[in-house]
């Protein structure tokens, strides 16, 4: 059986499928329930690939990735950023006045905020958009609308009784495409890279301060930084970084080796192409 196969977290027609079908068209969609199950449909060979939601412009970082993709052992090779447009789906019959309840992905709740208080309506967390989707069609309750995509309301032959009532419509999401094995770009003069890495500091004083030093001194641009707690210690925090940069540039090189010194721990998760959507003015609507 070829595992030349991308899995993602969600059912058919969630924004993570149409990721999975504009950046890797040659691989065939796997819906997995959980992050969880996509990691491991990776890890165990069942897919190739695995396209994996992990921040959003308007409602941060998607929940359990961080903790997730250091203990999977598997490796970043990509990234892609998807434009993301939520549409108001009811049932074959509901208007806006009859909407009570709003069904979606806890990640577009938050990116929805607006319309729900607009239409004061109840929201309700589903594991995903397009199952969210489904369980209107399958509920028949007018009262009852979910936040989809088209592909999803297409789906299940359903209305969109509003388009694109996202709050901002910078709203993008950042997706990381994994690998069961490495595979870093080769390095090109004139080409845009990201190194990913998660890293613990010791236990001395002002070690993140003096860890993160040596990217300033090296001109080397650090475009995300976010820590979390690890086995349930409040004393255990791991970070999770972003730099510009490829691991073959001396720069980057003379950088890391300041971080290696203070660390514990050093993990390098991937270094792969930067998408060209980080080039895009956020701030134009």
């Amino acid at each position: 059986m070829s595992n030349k196969k991308i899995a993602f977290q969600g059912e058919i027609g969630a924004n993570s499928h149409m990721a999975s079908l504009i950046a890797c068209p040659d691989y065939e969609p796997y819906p997995c329930q959980t992050f969880e199950d996509a990691f491991h449909a990776v890890k165990d060979g069942t897919c190739e690939r695995g396209m994996i939601a992990i921040e959003n412009t308007l409602a941060g970082r998607v929940g359990d990735v961080h903790h997730l993709l250091p203990a999977s052992n598997l490796y970043i090779v990509g990234e892609y950023f998807s434009p993301i447009s939520h549409q108001l789906v009811g049932t074959k019959d509901s208007t806006l006045e009859d909407i009570k309840y709003i069904r979606s992905h806890p990640m577009a709740l938050g990116q929805c905020r607006e319309i729900i208080a607009k239409l004061g309506a109840v929201a309700i967390k589903t594991a995903d958009t397009a199952g969210a989707v489904r369980e209107i069609s399958e509920l028949g309750d007018k009262h009852h609308a979910a936040l989809g995509t088209r592909l999803a309301a297409e789906n299940y032959d359903l209305p969109i009784l509003m388009e694109n009532v996202e709050d901002a419509k910078h709203n993008a999401t950042r997706f990381v495409i994994v690998s069961s094995k490495p595979m870093d770009a080769v390095f090109e003069e004139g080409k845009e890279y990201i190194t990913s890495f998660v890293f613990r500091v010791r236990n001395i004083p002002a070690a993140l301060y003096k860890a993160m030093g040596g990217f300033a001194t090296n001109s080397v641009n650090m475009t995300k930084l976010e820590s979390y707690q690890i086995g349930g210690s409040f004393n255990a925090t791991q970070f999770y970084a972003d730099i510009e940069g490829h691991t073959d540039q001396a720069n980057v090189q003379l950088a890391m080796q300041e971080l290696s010194f203070f660390c514990d721990d050093l993990q390098i998760l991937g270094v792969y192409p930067a998408h060209e959507f980080r080039k895009r003015d956020l701030n134009v609507q």
